[in-house]
């Protein structure tokens, strides 16, 4: 007699959790992508640290956002890798999260504190997985017990969405990437208060009046190809994650060159 669909579905089911186990790999879904809502109830997640114990990550030079020089401020080192719901594919670079631990109580100290987006991680052992700088990691810890805490290798933490909040001075900044010419222009922007995040981004050239959108590239970097040259001074428009829009104007000079750091203003 024929096996029914079920049965069939319920076969491969148990052929994938078996192969799963051979692998020891497990299965975890992955939890709802975290959109802006700020302040919210505490979620749980686990984290795990890489790099050194005080760095930034394993080279303090950002990872698959794309930002630089991650150990310096404004990140200062408090950066993290997320998972599937809080990378987002590169829609999460930027965004701000307080995180906190509460077991082994004897390490934690059970106080928030503030990591931001940098990389990607999707090694699957929990729902939502921060996998932190070794810095970020030993910050939940009571004084004193941060090497105790990054011991422990994984800890379960909690962890809610805020807003991002940088120092005074702290301006938006637009990295032409390399490789970048008239016909090309990557940008990576950074350093955006607020959602802290950017879903979207738009150049306009001098004198004119229709805003061009860029596409996606990878990370916290946005692109365009256009048979016609690219004239600046550009300024540049961003939308954030909650459909916030501003406007730098005039960022990208005139001769602008590849490789280089322009910053917002205001």
């Amino acid at each position: 007699m024929a096996a029914s669909s079920s049965q069939v579905m319920l076969a491969m089911a148990l052929l994938a959790a078996l192969l799963s186990l051979a692998h020891g790999i497990p299965k975890v879904p992955p939890g709802p992508n975290i959109t802006a809502t700020y302040n919210g109830k505490w979620l749980d997640a686990k984290s795990t640290w890489y790099g050194r114990p005080e760095g930034a990550g394993p080279k303090d030079n950002g990872g698959a956002c794309g930002y630089k020089d991650v150990d310096k401020p404004p990140f200062n080192g408090m950066t993290s890798c997320g998972n599937t719901p809080i990378f987002r594919d590169g829609r999460g670079c930027g965004s701000c999260f307080e995180i906190k631990c509460d077991k082994p109580a004897e390490f934690c100290s059970g106080q928030p504190v503030l990591v931001h987006i940098t990389d990607d991680n999707e090694e699957p052992i929990a729902a939502y997985h921060f996998d932190l700088s070794g810095k970020a990691f030993g910050s939940m810890a009571k004084k004193g017990q941060e090497q105790k805490l990054r011991g422990c290798g994984e800890v379960e933490i909690q962890f809610r969405r805020v807003k991002c909040y940088y120092p005074l001075g702290t301006k938006v900044t637009y990295h032409v990437e390399k490789g970048s010419n008239p016909n090309y222009l990557a940008l990576l922007v950074k350093f955006v208060g607020g959602d802290g995040d950017v879903v979207a981004v738009e150049v306009q050239e001098k004198g004119k009046y229709n805003w061009i959108p860029l596409k996606e590239s990878w990370g916290a970097v946005w692109r365009i190809d256009t048979a016609k040259p690219l004239k600046g001074p550009l300024s540049v428009r961003y939308t954030t994650d909650g459909g916030t829009k501003a406007v730098s104007p005039d960022v990208i000079p005139e001769k602008w060159k590849p490789d280089t750091m322009y910053v917002a203003k205001y």
